[in-house]
């Protein structure tokens, strides 16, 4: 079943409660007037709170490993709601899933 696509406007956040903030170069595929996100793009992470002992180890970005099958933006494959998204430490390591909060409800892909 198809799910809504994630857009420049879709709140997410890392499990710890730090904010994802996107950036596309995608300037023509479109739901609800917003740019639909691609697994390609830069997601970036602030304000995590995730810390291992007495040492803080922040999520600071996400890698997608779970994207729309079907559609493409741009010629890469577009994010939904079902996509799942990866936080991962400055040294690379995984700390848990994007949480996707809100998104726009316009427009659906698989």
């Amino acid at each position: 079943m198809a799910s809504p696509f994630l857009t420049m406007t879709s709140s997410m956040s890392c499990p710890h409660g730090g904010i994802v903030t996107p950036s596309t170069s995608n300037t023509r595929v479109k739901a609800d007037r917003q740019f639909v996100l691609r697994s390609t793009d830069t997601f970036t992470i602030g304000g995590c709170s995730y810390t291992i002992g007495n040492v803080p180890h922040p999520c600071v970005s996400v890698r997608w490993d779970v994207h729309a099958e079907r559609h493409t933006s741009q010629g890469d494959p577009s994010l939904t709601e079902d996509s799942v998204g990866l936080c991962l430490a400055g040294d690379g390591g995984t700390q848990g899933t994007v949480v996707i909060t809100s998104t726009q409800s316009r427009a659906s892909g698989s």
